[in-house]
């Protein structure tokens, strides 16, 4: 069994075929309530695989400023059900109340929630002097979505990948896309990788929050094989980040900043 298979359970269906039903066994991706706890207090709860739990609750808590920098976090700790991350750190009160004031329900499948989309943090323009040739990000679309095992098992998740400057890449996977963006931003900051120079590359459409998550990272290009939100171009243009949608094969929009992409 591989480590991704402990996350599918069976469940029997009636396959119709023109017209013809079967029964057959089926597989679908557990969901479970993951808990996060701040300094002895339950912060919030969400609806995700449970996997990369840690990841997940450090990712999510920097994405919305609650903890600003990884050298913050005096411990870490996953409950022995897997359902419970404990976190003892140096926190932003303002940004914890914010989240707990705004409670914005975001458009990402499985109903993330955000303080931050509606701009109440000033974030600086991201004029990182990064750029990269597209026949990579091409490339890198192209494996991104042929090595992911979990959607391939199941046709229900998302998946998020950084690539970062020496060309290592760092996936990870969920049933929601605001999850995945989390869980693998996590997994940079606690393996203390740089993302200010580096590609953000999202399944499904580049909605507002999506993008903000890659602005308070200060990821410089984030791209999707999908379009772009009015709202998310809006963002990513403000903020200085480089916005790509519909990346298939050779072809691809750059809606934002395209001074990145060495054309």
């Amino acid at each position: 069994m591989s480590d991704n298979e402990k996350y599918l359970k069976k469940v029997i269906i009636e396959k119709l075929i023109e017209n013809e039903a079967q029964t057959v066994e089926d597989v679908t991706i557990e969901e479970a309530r993951l808990n996060i706890y701040l300094n002895g207090e339950k912060a919030i709860s969400m609806m995700t695989i449970p996997k990369d739990q840690e990841a997940h609750a450090i990712g999510f808590l920097m994405s919305e400023n609650v903890i600003s920098s990884i050298a913050d976090i005096e411990e870490l700790h996953l409950s022995e059900n897997g359902l419970r991350v404990d976190v003892k750190a140096k926190i932003d009160e303002n940004s914890l109340q914010n989240l707990y004031k705004e409670k914005t329900l975001v458009s990402g499948c499985g109903g993330g929630v955000t303080g931050n989309i509606e701009g109440s943090l000033e974030i600086p323009f991201n004029q990182t002097a990064f750029k990269i040739e597209p026949e990579t990000i091409s490339s890198e679309v192209k494996k991104f979505y042929q090595e992911s095992e979990l959607y391939l098992l199941t046709g229900c998740v998302h998946k998020a990948m950084i690539y970062l400057l020496d060309g290592t890449t760092i996936t990870a996977e969920d049933i929601g896309r605001h999850n995945a963006i989390d869980k693998v931003v996590g997994k940079c900051k606690l393996q203390n990788l740089d993302t200010t120079k580096s590609i953000l590359f999202v399944s499904g459409r580049l909605s507002s929050e999506m993008v903000t998550k890659a602005v308070m990272h200060r990821i410089p290009i984030i791209v999707s094989r999908t379009a772009p939100t009015y709202l998310g171009v809006q963002t990513a243009h403000k903020h200085g980040l480089t916005l790509i949608g519909f990346a298939r094969g050779k072809k691809m929009n750059i809606y934002t900043h395209s001074g990145r992409i060495d054309v």
